[in-house]
């Protein structure tokens, strides 16, 4: 048993009055590789649980692959007999889910803030960042941007096919930024967003973007890095729903065309002391020099975390907007720290690296670490590109590198925990060993 919660069960039993329709709600976190698990419970039961009943889950479930195997990392798996782990609801999180057939709510859960956290779940090695950070004095504002893909519902050969817009139901099939493919893509577009908001997510901004059929969606700054976090993983998992209810795919790959850009995660982080005061513009902006000079630092060894499939090493590199070295600039869209033009208040680093299929508590749990560092190391950046085109760090473009100089970066160690660093290394190790395998038997498909 659990403490009761109040507002818990004010929520559950406020959730059963508005959808009396709703038998069942999926309770769901994210694995290593940034899909969701969990289980579909009973509505009865899940106020039982808001009462204080226990909620565990197998704690194994969060080192499954991207392959979707289970791999023996030390004492896990295979040896440890996959114990059961308590898990808690995350408040706020209970949502009506209107892309299914059946009436379905859904709610967060997660092993931090409870007697005995998983050191390497995603969202629990944010949550020990951002109270370290708050420790120091430091409350970081988070802003996430997500460029996706919608591609035809039918796949030929297991291949992605091209998006037919609802107005002509002709093929979407050139690259382009034209505003007119938001209003051919209007009824998806708009559902989506509708539905990240009464997912309790602020959507706001749309941008058709280069690749034919891709889009991006902004969310607004948020006060609170795991809510933040949790809108990007939540407004995965709705669009993905969306988009098959209007007979489409929506894919959150890296690189799904060879011949049209990927898609990012792009990041945007500003500071904040207990007074209000932006962190980053003090000293005449010398905390935002240190902090994109941790960014690049640490990026080669953190590679792993932004680039954690082997898809999203293509991406890299790539005609337009994707950086191919570690680098950072004003105004400047081929840089991996990119510093937005703003008044002092809203000084803020937009970090632009990550593949739009990362896991997002890690990928913000890294850039913290990585502006922590840089903050307390006090070192100068390298030139920004807009005084040196070819500046730059080079970072690994192979997976099995990327993870050796993870586990072999002592900063990266002590700001992530050194636990996770080596669970996450050796699934990442495993995984793509595993995906070496496959394609010396068969030949590969890159699945959406």
């Amino acid at each position: 048993m659990t403490a009761p919660s109040t507002d818990l069960l004010n929520e559950v039993r406020a959730f059963r009055q508005r959808h009396p329709e709703v038998r069942f709600v999926d309770l769901i976190c994210l694995d290593i590789p940034g899909h969701f698990y969990g289980k579909r419970y009973p509505i009865e039961m899940l106020e039982k649980v808001a009462a204080g009943s226990a909620l565990k889950l197998p704690q194994n479930c969060v080192l499954l692959g991207a392959q979707g195997g289970l791999y023996e990392i030390g004492e896990y798996c295979f040896h440890d007999g996959d114990p059961d782990a308590p898990r808690r609801l995350i408040p706020g999180t209970l949502k009506y889910v209107n892309w299914e057939k059946q009436p379905l709510g859904q709610m967060l859960i997660s092993s931090d803030g409870t007697h005995a956290p998983i050191e390497f779940e995603p969202r629990e090695v944010l949550a020990k960042v951002v109270e370290r950070l708050a420790g120091k004095g430091i409350r970081p504002v988070v802003a996430f941007e997500l460029e996706f893909y919608l591609f035809d519902k039918a796949l030929k050969d297991g291949l992605p096919q091209f998006p037919r817009d609802a107005l002509s139901g002709d093929a979407d099939d050139q690259p382009n930024m034209h505003i007119e493919r938001l209003s051919r893509f209007g009824e998806v577009l708009d559902d989506m967003t509708e539905t990240a908001r009464e997912q309790g997510i602020e959507a706001t901004v749309i941008t058709a973007e280069l690749g034919p059929g891709q889009f991006e969606i902004n969310f607004a700054h948020c006060e609170d890095p795991l809510q933040a976090a949790d809108w990007s993983a939540l407004f995965c998992r709705s669009t993905r729903g969306v988009a098959l209810k209007h007979g489409q795919r929506a894919s959150f790959m890296a690189k799904p065309y060879l011949q049209y850009p990927g898609s990012g995660m792009h990041i945007h982080v500003s500071l904040y002391d207990a007074a209000g005061n932006n962190l980053l513009a003090g000293e005449q902006q010398q905390p935002l020099r240190h902090a994109v000079a941790g960014c690049l630092e640490l990026l080669p060894q953190l590679m792993p975390i932004y680039a954690p499939n082997h898809n999203s090493y293509r991406r890299f590199g790539a005609m337009v907007n994707s950086a191919s070295k570690a680098s950072w600039g004003y105004e400047d869209r081929d840089a991996c720290v990119r510093i937005p033009e703003s008044d002092e208040r809203n000084l803020r680093l937009e970090f632009r690296l990550p593949g739009a299929d990362a896991n997002p508590y890690l990928v913000l749990a890294a850039l913290l670490v990585s502006i922590e560092h840089g903050l307390e190391a006090r070192r100068e950046p390298i030139a920004p590109l807009n005084d040196d085109r070819a500046s730059g760090i080079d970072f690994p473009k192979d997976m099995l590198e990327a993870v050796r100089q993870m586990r072999e970066s002592s900063a990266v160690n002590a700001g992530l925990g050194e636990e996770f660093v080596m669970v996450y290394c050796e699934n990442k190790r495993q995984d793509h060993l595993a995906f070496l395998n496959e394609i010396n038997q068969r030949e590969y498909r890159w699945y959406l």
